[in-house]
């Protein structure tokens, strides 16, 4: 299958913002991939290098953020409202930075096996381990591996939103929970809380393609008798309540979901929400004062923050 990737060279504060418009456009997922996030890795103690080096000495300074369009026939008009819609931001007082928009045509196949040079295992919060499918890895006592190949789908566990959201699962998660993954992407964080004990999750995702990589991340990692993979858009294909719910999305639908979250929290759960640039972090506090949510605790990495939430 033949994608266009879209990919827009810019600052971190007016990644937000392209995100929104790229969601909006049509992209499954977007991804962020800031050469700034190498250097905080690098600095964390007990974190080992998992991009080679040399890649990264061809990127040029700036953030950026980059969707996948599926070839369809208005394609080209889209990607023009896209180009358009971008060059206004700075209109409202947004550093675009270089601005700079290009695109690639590019095969599912491709895509997936240029991934393989950036990919390498990496260990989060205390004792997960995100070991690509493809890589060989000797765990370490305590060690908990989760098997993952992103395919298309976002979420390798490289970013500061996703680390964020592990670390709170790891402090908050308790045997036999039910757990609610929102916008789950490949899947890493419903198979990260499978493998600390819960009972039941449920992944949702509206991307028909990051449900198929999901899916199939949840059979590498024989977690299929506990996660199940829903196709639909954030809670509407959901009935359950669960004890964690986890959104590891952007700011604006997070604060969408906070209209409805009692429905699916149950009276004591927490809610992790993550994928917040700290430039919305106020928004996104206000927006909890509004709706009676209590913050917890507020972690931040980089230029992200996320929060453990709970029903006040």
């Amino acid at each position: 299958m033949k994608w266009t990737e879209i990919r827009i060279c810019t600052t971190h504060e007016a990644v937000e913002a392209i995100s929104n418009i790229l969601y909006e456009a049509g992209v499954g997922g977007v991804a962020i991939q800031d050469p700034e996030d190498i250097k905080i890795q690098q600095k964390e103690q007990g974190s080992w290098d998992y991009i080679d080096e040399n890649i990264w000495e061809k990127v040029d300074q700036g953030v950026y953020v980059i969707g996948y369009f599926p070839e369809t026939i208005d394609l080209l008009e889209k990607i023009n409202v896209v180009k358009k819609r971008i060059k206004d931001i700075s209109k409202y007082g947004i550093d675009l930075g270089i601005g700079e928009v290009t695109t690639t045509e590019i095969y599912e196949e491709d895509w997936t096996t240029s991934w393989k040079q950036y990919y390498k295992p990496i260990k989060l919060g205390e004792n997960i381990v995100i070991k690509p499918t493809w890589e060989k890895y000797t765990s370490k006592e305590g060690e908990k591996i989760i098997e993952l190949d992103p395919g298309m789908a976002f979420g390798t566990g490289t970013h500061e939103t996703t680390k964020l959201c592990i670390e709170f699962l790891e402090k908050f998660m308790k045997t036999g929970s039910c757990v609610l993954d929102i916008g789950t992407g490949s899947g890493i964080l419903g198979i990260t809380a499978a493998k600390l004990g819960a009972s039941k999750v449920i992944g949702v995702d509206i991307d028909p393609l990051a449900v198929k990589v999901a899916r199939e991340n949840v059979c590498f990692n024989q977690v299929e008798n506990i996660m199940e993979i829903r196709q639909g858009n954030l809670l509407d294909v959901v009935k359950e309540q669960g004890d964690i719910v986890v959104a590891n999305i952007i700011a604006d639908i997070i604060i969408q979901l906070f209209k409805d979250i009692k429905k699916f929290l149950k009276g004591d759960g927490i809610f992790i929400a993550s994928g917040i640039i700290l430039g919305r972090l106020e928004d996104v506090k206000e927006a909890c004062r509004k709706e009676n949510i209590k913050i917890v605790s507020i972690k931040v990495m980089g230029e992200w923050a996320a929060l453990c939430l709970t029903l006040a």
